[in-house]
């Protein structure tokens, strides 16, 4: 079994993709996972890929023009989970994407498409949370800063939900588990960065007292419920634990 390794990012699995095809030792005798490698296998010959634009490039043009452009994002979605297998997952689905075409979308009794369709509607479901969920906390120079720490990497899946609705805003949306930043200027379109640990501790500072707005909040969130109705095992099916870090109405 020959395993092929990547970093986790995006070019660097799409790469990886096109290095696994291109390598023609059979689609059943590879695997394709991210870095790092926790467990090496015994008899297994793992190989680093490198990422390479050009490559990276074909492989994305090829699942929009062969496949769909629905195929494409569902693809892009699933190298945003943190699942070590996602390179593996959209490998075998392209297997019949490539073969099919659009159609393979609807092949959902094959066991690769309905793991590739499970991959994205997790980090579908996680980012459609964080729309709903991201709370702003006002900071000099009228910046609006949100702190977040999820598991999939969905800043690029919320941001523009955000620059739709608040184009006239500074604002800032912080990925704390990965150090990036998506950063709105007023009027502009957002952008994506990676923030030093200067810049990272700078924007990290709490609530500060003079500000009513967290406090006016709170006391919302206990106005409206009703205590007769409080059913926390439902609530935590809507929103698990793990994501009230930062909202306002759980701190």
């Amino acid at each position: 079994m020959t395993v092929f390794t990547c970093e986790d990012n995006l070019e660097a699995i799409m790469t990886c993709i096109y290095d696994a095809w291109d390598s023609k030792l059979g689609h059943q005798q590879i695997r394709l996972i991210t870095e790092p490698v926790s467990e090496p296998e015994l008899f297994c010959d793992y190989r680093h890929t490198e990422a390479d634009p050009a490559k990276a490039e074909k492989v994305m043009r090829s699942i929009e023009k062969k496949i769909s452009c629905a195929a494409w994002q569902m693809a892009y979605r699933c190298a945003m989970s943190p699942s070590p297998e996602k390179p593996d997952v959209i490998y075998r689905f392209l297997r019949y994407g490539f073969a099919f075409g659009s159609r393979a979308l609807q092949m959902l009794q094959e066991a690769p498409v309905a793991t590739f369709f499970e991959l994205n509607r997790r980090v579908e479901n996680e980012a459609h949370r964080y729309r709903e969920f991201i709370r702003f906390s006002g900071f000099p120079g009228d910046v609006l800063v949100s702190h977040i720490s999820p598991k999939s990497d969905v800043l690029t899946l919320t941001a523009p939900y955000f620059a739709d609705r608040m184009p006239s805003e500074y604002w800032i949306i912080i990925d704390d588990t990965r150090r990036t930043a998506a950063v709105h200027p007023r009027d502009e379109n957002f952008y994506l960065t990676r923030l030093t640990p200067e810049e990272f501790l700078r924007l990290n500072v709490p609530d500060r007292e003079e500000d009513p707005y967290p406090e006016l909040w709170r006391e919302f969130f206990r106005s409206v419920s009703i205590k007769a109705r409080e059913n926390y095992r439902c609530q935590r099916g809507f929103l698990p634990l793990w994501m009230r870090k930062h909202m306002t109405e759980f701190i």
